[in-house]
């Protein structure tokens, strides 16, 4: 017997989207298989590892446990639409720079919890961090280079007529030199040692979506 489709439209990193799935699948199964979008990552599969979150309507679930037919208009976005106009987001610029990615397999899930986080909060601290990235689990950094990463990418808070904006503004933070971002860094207090950077990055550690 033939499975009738479900046919959806959505927002997908920031693209009007319609899609015909199988109305079983999840939101991680029409990610990857359907919009062929393969940076989010088949992990447990039960909610608990973290390495398929994505944000949804700006808050970040857990792909593997939301169904495709719930996100009938709505906004989804994977690792793959965090970078902007060619450039990367800061937080995948300081994920690379301090070596805060290894196998690299967590770390889509985690990089998108980090922007829901620094969106929200701009300047957390470091319990605040662990916090949000308490339900994205990595088995080969340690936590520490995460979370640095994650504190080196908050810039300075620039004035506005609202009172502030977020200070992960991709375009301001892309359009400073490499020392520039060091030296904002370490002045907002979580930079990471400057030799420790440029040893991270001499590795050429990548960051972002790994192949199937």
């Amino acid at each position: 017997m033939r499975i009738p489709h479900a046919h959806i439209t959505l927002t997908v990193n920031g693209e009007p989207t319609e899609v015909a799935f199988a109305p079983y699948k999840t939101l991680l199964e029409v990610l990857r298989e359907d919009l062929n979008l393969c940076g989010t990552k088949h992990g447990c599969e039960l909610g608990e590892c973290g390495a398929c979150a994505v944000l949804l309507d700006s808050q970040p679930v857990l792909s593997c446990l939301v169904l495709g037919v719930e996100c009938e208009g709505r906004r989804v976005t994977t690792v793959e639409g965090l970078a902007s106009e060619g450039r990367l987001h800061p937080l995948q610029e300081t994920f690379a720079d301090l070596g805060a990615a290894q196998c690299g397999y967590c770390t889509p899930g985690i990089l998108v919890t980090a922007k829901a986080l620094l969106d929200e909060h701009p300047r957390p601290t470091r319990d605040q961090i662990r916090d949000a990235l308490s339900g994205n689990l990595c088995r080969c950094t340690g936590y520490q280079q995460i979370f640095e990463a994650v504190e080196a990418a908050i810039a300075v808070e620039v004035p506005v007529a609202d009172g502030r904006r977020s200070v992960l503004d991709t375009r301001e933070h892309s359009a400073r030199g490499p020392s520039e971002r060091e030296d904002a860094s370490e002045a907002s207090g979580g930079g990471a040692p400057r030799a420790l950077k440029n040893a991270a990055s001499a590795s050429g550690v990548g960051v972002g979506p790994h192949a199937k």
